[in-house]
């Protein structure tokens, strides 16, 4: 939407839930958004250990940078310090400009943008006070912004769950060339957090 022309998309899969730098709830489904974006995808997995992870994010992009010649990489880094210096780390030893278009945005700011402009984000995990089981497979619509705020203003939540509170997975956006529609799904919860297992998604409408 900034205007980058974007080669393809790197997905990397940790075996871990326990992951400090990448997402677990719906990476398989990742390969629709990318047929739904018309971009090819290289998947990589990891077993998701700290640090040593970084090294299978290094392989994937190692692999895109010789067979598509790639020179960039566009992360969605809002405001973890963690995974932004890590991947410039990676990207520096690659040769490769690191690129973070959302690095310190207003998270209100950016979570009423992407509402407005049509991104369907649905809440996937919920680990953090506040975000009881109702939020479990919510689509986040303009009415849900004020609540994530107040759930700010009394237990510090980032609005955008740049500090893990919670984990989304975009059923559609502005680049998408059609929506994706959940099927089958089960929220799996436990004690005070839990995950929404996501067993069937369709491309396009149902």
């Amino acid at each position: 939407m900034q205007g980058w022309d974007v080669e393809s998309l790197l997905t990397v899969i940790p075996e871990s839930q326990e992951s400090w730098m990448f997402h677990f709830p719906g990476l398989t489904w990742t390969k629709l958004q990318a047929q739904a974006m018309g971009l090819p995808q290289l998947t990589v997995k990891t077993r998701g250990e700290k640090e040593r992870e970084l090294t299978d994010l290094a392989f994937g992009l190692e692999q895109l940078k010789k067979s598509l010649g790639i020179d960039t990489v566009v992360s969605g880094a809002v405001a973890s310090e963690y995974q932004r210096t890590r991947i410039d780390n990676v990207c520096e030893k690659l040769g490769l400009k690191s690129i973070a278009p959302l690095w310190h945005k207003n998270q209100e700011q950016l979570v009423r943008e992407q509402i407005e402009s049509g991104f369907q984000i649905m809440v996937t995990a919920c680990n953090a006070l506040g975000l009881n089981k109702e939020w479990l497979g919510k689509k986040l619509d303009a009415s849900d912004l004020p609540r994530l705020v107040a759930l700010r203003k009394k237990y510090g939540l980032n609005v955008a769950f740049e500090g893990g509170e919670a984990e989304t997975f975009v059923l559609a956006a502005p680049m998408f060339k059609v929506p994706l529609t959940v099927v089958r799904s089960t929220p799996r919860w436990r004690d005070d957090s839990g995950y929404l297992e996501i067993e069937e998604i369709q491309l396009g409408p149902r």
